[in-house]
């Protein structure tokens, strides 16, 4: 469906992207992921003429759209996008947004350009929606229109690039659960996401792209489980854990709360999870903070295989704690502290390591 040869782009002196080859078939959903300035969101640019390649050929089909007198407009209607901002006309309604490219590039009457269009609000579960404007939508409901406005032009591969990085956390899931169920539909699609559960979920292949060249490639459980290439594996490695550093006192606690918010809708964490992880690092932290004066390290760890998630705080410091009694002080809030950490984790090691006293978690 789609073949990629030597694929190059240049801005200035700036090489974004190096020879890449790939081929997508029908059918395929690819993810594709990757360290933030790699050229993810430029390739799928590149793929629909939004941005144009300096070299290489991208066939759709067998025919090369960079060829010259190529019908660019007919092939570009083949390949939807959906961006990270919905891009939606604020002065029409909702099916308004859905008719207009059906009534203007498809030439559909009115009458059957609404019936799509309300069919696909249906699929996206906006049906309601049909009659309100786009600033009374949240966030999550907008990418969600755009997703059907995307549909109703009729395309035979969607192109998405970080459709849910706009978003609030807590409207992520919405969105991709109407790409899952795309994908169950057999569209054909290629995801940029930092949404690794749901790539692994929901993707045929995996890109993991690095310096402009899809640096390694294959199943999700060939690249999440067992990659080959150093960068890939330090990578996987990164995403998979959240760290954050407190120096004082005066850390960022909202700053804080909302990085464990996305990490909790990565791993789509229950409502009770969320709760406990947030309450244990949050007791944890600040049973801690009176005993370090050089500030410690937070990391954040989920593991699919036995599905369990791990916390620790690293620091240097001459004493140890101890979270399983009360020897840090006598004060009856920091009893009650303890309480609830050993309420919601499973103490598992404080060990003193390369200078460090570490102090690690599992939640129950």
């Amino acid at each position: 469906m789609i073949k990629v040869e030597h694929l190059s782009k240049q801005f200035n002196n700036i090489t974004v992207l190096r020879d890449i080859n790939t081929e997508i078939r029908q059918g395929e959903i690819i993810s594709i992921i990757g360290p933030s300035g790699t050229g993810k969101s430029t390739f799928l640019r590149c793929l629909n003429l939004l941005e144009h390649p300096t070299g290489g050929k991208v066939f759709i089909d067998g025919q090369n759209i960079l060829a010259p007198h190529s019908n660019i407009t007919m092939l570009r209607r083949k390949m939807g996008m959906v961006f990270q901002n919905f891009n939606l006309f604020e002065h029409l309604s909702i099916v308004q947004n859905l008719m207009i490219g059906q009534v203007k590039l498809l030439r559909k009457p009115k009458s059957v350009a609404r019936r799509k269009a309300q069919e696909l609000l249906q699929l996206v579960g906006l049906a309601e929606k049909e009659n309100a404007m786009p600033h009374e939508l949240s966030g999550g409901q907008k990418q969600r229109v755009a997703i059907a406005r995307c549909l109703s032009m009729e395309p035979e591969i969607i192109l998405f690039d970080e459709p849910t990085s706009a978003l609030d956390p807590t409207m992520v899931s919405e969105v991709l659960s109407v790409i899952r169920q795309l994908a169950k539909n057999g569209m054909t699609m290629m995801i940029v996401t930092h949404e690794m559960k749901f790539a692994r979920d929901v993707s045929s292949r995996v890109f993991f792209m690095d310096e402009g060249i899809i640096y390694e490639e294959g199943t999700p459980a060939e690249v999440f489980d067992d990659p080959q290439k150093d960068r890939t594996k330090n990578f996987i490695h990164r995403i998979r854990n959240l760290y954050y550093h407190i120096a004082d006192n005066r850390y960022d606690f909202y700053g804080l709360k909302s990085e464990i918010a996305r990490f909790n809708e990565k791993y789509m964490f229950t409502p009770q999870r969320r709760n406990d992880l947030q309450l244990a690092v949050e007791e944890a932290i600040q049973l801690f903070l009176p005993n370090t004066t050089k500030g410690f390290d937070l990391s954040i760890a989920y593991s699919e295989n036995n599905d369990s998630v791990l916390f620790s705080l690293s620091a240097e410091e001459q004493q140890p704690l101890s979270f399983t009694s009360n020897t840090t002080t006598d004060n009856n809030s920091d009893d009650l502290g303890l309480k609830i950490i050993n309420r919601l984790t499973v103490p598992q090691q404080e060990v003193f390591k390369e200078g460090h006293w570490i102090y690690q978690f599992t939640l129950r």
